[in-house]
């Protein structure tokens, strides 16, 4: 039997496979593949870029620079092999040489950004490494012959000693140990694995001992000490100290100016801040939002007056802020401290409209934590700075709903009423709505079942024009319980009557009046047209037609019949929305955070 042939492997298939494991980070099953592709096309220049690409990867930078030079030898205008070259010896730390070719790349293709990239990181590196040439200046041709002359004798030198060293010599000179305060700098993170390599030289069981693969741990630790050496040397040779020194000193001044730059530009950019910690409120981020609004105003209470004009008034806001977002993360004291800093700002520097903000926030944290008579005796402060009918409106109706929930039901109703007249001014249906049924929910309480379904058919109305079906499923709950109210008030008021007074009225809901007893409950009832039979009622008689009318349950129940199915609310939230859109100036920049 012949022996199977061994399947053919394409100069393509190894290609591709080697770049496979070159995005892997595999760089040394990546050199096989392309070392086997050479063998089948030797001097193809793409193949042996690559391959230089993956020596340079793996620290073998003169195998790199080998296949960089041969494919330039095929091809002399080849631009990765030039650009390859000059990385490799830019990476040897050869920066003049590299910059050279990195130009003529560009020269050849100026499309690329990438060789104008590489001459700018080592014009970097050069002038780092010799400093600036305009810093230095020679005066004199004997200065300058006698420095260059004193250069060649010195360089001529070194050059015998480096021949007439040994290896060993050299060798140590080049691993001549750093201080550690240098590495440290240099090496940066990468000091401390350093620094557990080393450690690890001194087990000398582990160093004995190989890996399942047969490698010495000795070798690798070596190996990796000789890698970070390496890239030391390269970085202090790329960077050195002093350069490093220079560069934090020409921050540290550049940030010095930045201190001291204009009013204007520093305006535009607590502008730009002052937004940012608006939309991070606004999206629900409100750490991000208290982080940003504290960052800022340490900024801000560090710069003069000179820089910035409005400095008091912006410190108030940046407090008003940072209120806002504490509230929104539920920290009500810390809230009620920073609301209370942006009031003692607005009183010692007069400002009028930020002593109304602060006062509105204040009373709102009051509430929030039921707090109920601190929160109105804060509103109340700030009922004179209100200055617009809006802003009157929703502002009675806050301190109406907070002596609703006090049960002073009366000094609710009277606010509810005043709510409703300063809407009436603005034509704002929404806070019309509002004020409405803040006034039908104190006549509740009043028990004046009349009036409150009065109101609670007018806020129905209303509702209709915002709309809102929420507003609407919520006063027909609300009605459904007056009307059991009234009536159970009726029948117990009927009871209490003598039986020759209730035998006459037993039937009064079908024969008409004819003008007698018009103040009865129950001819007042019709007169206003609320549909409501007449006492005494059984159960079986609240749905039915009295009179050719409908009975107020069974109205309330075909208007929802007629409407979205209804959402069972946990009793009237007394609010539909939130407080109105007021003009920026009464409400500060610091937002509603309600």
């Amino acid at each position: 039997m012949a022996d199977e042939e061994l399947p053919v492997v394409s100069f393509g298939s190894l290609m591709t496979e080697g770049t496979t494991l070159v995005r892997r980070g595999q760089h040394d099953k990546a050199l096989g593949c392309f070392n086997d592709a050479l063998k089948l096309r030797a001097g193809d220049k793409h193949c042996l870029i690559t391959r230089s690409k993956c020596f340079l990867k793996l620290g073998d930078t003169e195998n790199s620079l080998k296949d960089a030079e041969a494919s330039l030898q095929i091809d002399n205008t080849f631009s990765e092999g030039l650009y390859q070259k000059a990385e490799t010896l830019y990476t040897m730390g050869d920066f003049e040489f590299a910059l050279v070719f990195y130009h003529r790349g560009r020269r050849l293709r100026p499309d690329l950004h990438k060789f104008q990239l590489g001459i700018h990181k080592a014009e970097e590196a050069i002038i780092n490494c010799i400093g600036n040439p305009s810093s230095v200046k020679l005066e004199g041709k004997e200065e300058l012959c006698f420095v260059s002359r004193q250069a060649e004798l010195e360089s001529k030198k070194a050059n015998q000693k480096q021949q007439n060293k040994p290896k060993d010599q050299k060798d140590q000179k080049q691993t001549k140990k750093k201080s550690p305060k240098t590495e440290r700098q240099l090496l940066g993170q990468l000091y401390a694995d350093k620094a557990y390599l080393e450690k690890l030289l001194k087990d000398e069981d582990l160093m004995q001992s190989s890996t399942r693969q047969g490698m010495k741990v000795m070798d690798l630790v070596l190996s990796g000490i000789s890698y970070l050496n390496q890239r030391r040397d390269f970085w202090q040779q790329q960077k050195p100290i002093y350069a490093r020194v220079y560069e934090r000193k020409v921050l540290r001044q550049g940030r010095a100016r930045d201190g001291r730059q204009k009013p204007a530009d520093i305006a535009r950019c607590i502008a730009k801040e002052m937004e940012d910690i608006e939309l991070a409120l606004a999206r629900g981020s409100a750490e991000e939002s208290c982080r940003k609004a504290e960052r800022l105003l340490k900024k801000v209470q560090a710069w003069s007056e000179d820089e910035v004009p409005n400095k008091n008034e912006l410190i108030g806001n940046l407090h008003n802020c940072i209120g806002n977002a504490q509230l929104a993360m539920g920290q009500m004291e810390a809230a009620l401290r920073s609301h209370k800093m942006d009031l003692d700002c607005a009183r010692q520097h007069f400002l009028t409209e930020a002593m109304s903000r602060a006062l509105d926030n204040i009373g709102h944290v009051y509430a929030r934590t039921g707090k109920f008579q601190q929160a109105i005796n804060t509103w109340e402060e700030k009922i004179p700075l209100a200055l617009s009918s809006l802003e009157r409106a929703w502002l009675f109706h806050e301190i109406g709903r907070c002596y609703l929930e006090l049960d002073k039901a009366e000094a609710a109703r009277e606010y509810g009423q005043m709510s409703l007249e300063s809407a009436d001014e603005e034509g704002d249906v929404e806070w019309q709505l509002h004020a409405t049924v803040l006034v039908a929910q104190a006549q509740v309480k009043l028990k004046d079942y009349r009036s409150a379904i009065l109101n609670f058919e007018k806020a129905l109305e209303k509702a209709k024009l915002v709309p809102s079906e929420a507003a609407q499923n919520g006063i027909i709950a609300a009605l459904d319980n007056v009307s059991k109210s009234f009536i159970a008030e009726l029948n117990k008021g009927h009871k209490d009557k003598p039986a020759s007074s209730r035998e006459g009225a037993c039937h009064s809901h079908l024969a008409p009046s004819n003008g007698k007893n018009p103040h009865s409950p129950v001819v007042a009832a019709h007169q206003q047209h609320l549909r409501i039979p007449s006492a005494p009622i059984s159960s079986q008689v609240l749905n039915s037609n009295l009179g050719g009318r409908p009975g107020l349950l069974q109205m309330c129940s075909q208007l929802r019949d007629n409407r979205a199915p209804r959402v069972s609310p946990a009793g009237w939230p007394g609010r539909v929305t939130g407080r109105p859109a007021l003009p920026r100036r009464s409400r500060g920049s610091g937002g509603d955070s309600r």
